[in-house]
């Protein structure tokens, strides 16, 4: 055991059930079942003042009764004597303690739980709700839940897995002996303690291999930044399932980048920086735990695959280009090996159909197997099969994963195209030699993209330096941002010129002869604009106007802007053709500045195709950012047109991502559109700041 703040919690020595009682099927009772069938070595004890023992556990009247005080106290109470049952327990010294009970109630001063936090803060007690379903420790062990579970103990499982949805807890950690955890949690509501402060737990275990996730809220967003830091010094992959996306923030929004920025985009920023493989369902979920659990680091390459089905494999070919999996290229001495072992009309090509006549299948199936799994561009090496429990097919195919797995330090892995199948005792028995099975196509293919994207992650240099800002330029701008009035289009350029974002020239001017002068000064063409406030959006008024050649154009746009907008309007040097982007911020009340980099122009809200990372980075994480684009391709020129300067558009990302961190505490949004990308550089042509109100 090792000293930590929720030792007390999760490896207690003392455990005293508040509320136990010897009526079947309620929590007081299925509790101390539940204890009992962990093996559980610690002091137990029960407090009803009803009993003087239930179950040959000696129960006392209150927690002041106990001969010591308890490391923890759980409290199975309802929401009418929980406040006084909490009392009790920080008065009797309890060191910690869990609450199944909702916590819903109002007093007189005010919320229940704002009461139960407040007494748990002054005695210094981690806590495991309200309105939770308790933990599985199996590394200790001990089980603390107030419901009866099927599951067996796992001890020396490396599968850390914390939902803050109670179902969620009980289908993952009830239902499959697949899974072996050490530890298990469901901490509800978060009174003092968070699923931040269970990861930093988790991390200390010497067993923990995979931290998985189901997550609703970060309640304490530092620590949980500080919780993936420490998971990425140990090199444990972290498995986040986020529910709850939301678009009331984007209701709220000002700017385009506002508009596609919404909290999700910020964790999802968040997970980019520190590795967080990110899962869109709980069959994702659990392929991808079952896959990190077998412990093996995908190698360079791509993925291999045998089938006992052309058509299957056909079918995972489509499915794997959707997903975003490439397959490893192969080379001619593996093809020459499968050649030699598969049967006649059978091609040597990865993906491998390998069934022929099922004449000596086994063989063929582990050789095969092997070989792919043996070629220097192979990651990792997948059998895809609909195993059945007591069928010799299964069998061999089996076999055949455990026999390559055993020597080899690649991943291997068994997945089925139905998830239906029923494999429980060939898929439990595979799992334990460290082949895990995995059900359904798609999960298998998004649990092999997470394995290809951790091992990337591992092996990226993570310790660039990110640029300083420029010297004394926060100081020029920190008193006009401070006054929280919109930064006019030309402040604006001015501001990203300053942080060393390209700009085109322009000049402002109030009157008909300045507007002629500085087209003048410029040259031709020229764009004018409304330079009026409180336009955000000035195409939306006809404010803009772009090409004019002759000074009598630029005379005559000036006149009916000024009629129709106002007097102020800016000039610009036309831009040279090129591909158009958009650079993006807000400051997210959690994670800080968010960088939102995607197509410019209309484009930006009709594609949506946009790529987020919290601020600041540096050029290469910027070229990622960029390369993982839709529109990318464009970049490289299309029907003639030459390519863009991708280096200086990530240098230029890189200066805005430096200027959003330097000013985050000052602007609340910023948006760059369109940026223009040239053979020969980047140019941002319009931009809108929104500093935070003062």
């Amino acid at each position: 055991m090792f000293d930590h703040p929720l030792t007390p919690l999760l490896a207690p020595e003392s455990v005293a059930f508040v509320g136990a009682s010897e009526r079947p099927n309620t929590p007081g009772r299925d509790m101390l079942e539940t204890v009992r069938r962990s093996g559980y070595r610690g002091r137990v004890y029960a407090v009803n003042p009803k009993y003087e023992t239930i179950d040959g556990i000696a129960c006392y009247p209150s927690l002041a009764d106990l001969p010591e005080p308890v490391d923890l106290a759980v409290l199975a109470v309802g929401n009418s004597r929980l406040e006084e049952a909490f009392e009790r327990a920080a008065e009797a010294g309890a060191r910690s303690a869990v609450v199944f009970a909702s916590g819903q109630g109002q007093g007189a001063d005010g919320g229940l739980i704002d009461r139960l936090r407040a007494i748990a803060r002054a005695a210094g007690m981690p806590v495991c709700g309200v309105n939770c379903m308790g933990f599985y420790n199996d590394a200790l062990p001990v089980w603390i839940c107030g419901f009866p579970s099927p599951r067996t103990l796992t001890q020396g499982g490396g599968i850390t897995f914390i939902a803050q949805s109670g179902s969620v807890f009980g289908a993952i950690a009830h239902n499959d002996p697949r899974f072996a955890f050490n530890l298990v949690v469901s901490p509800g509501q978060e009174l003092v303690t968070t699923v931040a402060d269970y990861m930093d737990y988790a991390l200390e275990l010497e067993s923990t291999k995979v931290i998985g996730l189901f997550l609703e809220a970060i309640r304490d967003p530092e620590a949980f930044r500080r919780a993936l830091e420490k998971a990425n010094a140990r090199e444990i992959p972290v498995v986040a399932l986020k529910v709850g996306r939301t678009a009331e923030s984007q209701a709220l929004a000002v700017s385009h980048t506002g508009a596609l920025t919404g909290n999700d985009s910020a964790f999802d920023a968040l997970c980019r920086r520190y590795g967080v493989l990110r899962v869109k369902d709980i069959d994702e979920l659990a392929a991808t735990l079952l896959l990190f659990a077998a412990g093996r680091l995908a190698a360079p390459g791509g993925l291999a695959t045998i089938h006992d089905s052309g058509g299957e494999r056909e079918l995972l070919v489509d499915l794997a280009q959707e997903v975003g999996v490439p397959f490893a290229r192969i080379g001619p001495s593996t093809r020459k090996r499968l050649a030699e072992r598969l049967e006649e009309g059978l091609e040597p090509h990865n993906p491998l159909d390998a069934w022929g006549t099922g004449n000596d299948f086994q063989a063929i199936f582990t050789d095969c197997l092997r070989a792919l799994n043996d070629d220097p561009q192979t990651a990792l090496s997948v059998l895809f099969a609909d195993l059945r429990d007591r069928y010799y097919v299964s069998e061999g195919f089996a076999a055949a994963a455990a026999d390559v797995a055993g020597q080899t330090t690649k991943p291997v892995i068994v997945a089925t195209n139905y998830s239906g199948v029923r494999h429980d005792a060939i898929a439990l028995r595979l799992t334990r030699a460290g082949v895990p099975v995995l059900d359904g196509t798609v999960p298998a293919l998004r649990a092999v993209r997470h394995a290809l994207a951790w091992r990337d992650f591992l092996r990226s240099d993570r310790r660039q330096p990110v640029p300083a800002a420029p010297p004394g330029v926060r100081g020029r701008w920190q008193e006009r941002l401070a006054s929280g009035a919109p930064l006019e289009e030309a402040e604006a350029l001015s501001l990203l010129g300053d942080y060393g974002v390209p700009t085109v020239p322009f000049v402002v001017a109030a009157s008909e002869t300045e507007a002629c002068a500085a087209a003048e000064t410029l040259g031709f063409p020229v764009a004018v604009k409304t330079a009026m406030p409180n336009v955000p959006h000035k195409s939306d008024v006809g404010g803009v106007r772009l090409g004019l050649g002759r000074i009598e154009d630029v005379a005559s746009v000036y006149r009916d802007f000024a009629a129709r907008l106002g007097p102020r309007v800016i000039l610009q040097r036309m831009a040279p053709r090129g591909v158009e982007m958009t650079f993006g911020m807000v400051s997210d009340p959690q994670f800080g500045p968010v960088v939102m980099v995607g197509a410019g122009g209309v484009l930006v809200e009709i594609l949506g195709d946009v790529t987020y990372a919290l601020a600041p980075f540096d050029a290469a994480t910027a070229r990622r950012l960029i390369d993982e684009l839709r529109t990318r391709r464009l970049l490289d020129g299309v029907r003639g047109a030459p390519p863009g300067d991708v280096a200086a558009l990530a240098r230029a990302l890189a200066a805005f991502s430096v200027l959003s961190a330097d000013l985050a505490d000052l602007v609340a949004e910023i948006d760059v559109n369109p940026l223009i990308v040239t053979a020969d550089g980047v140019l941002a042509v319009d931009a809108l700041v929104v500093p935070k109100q003062a």
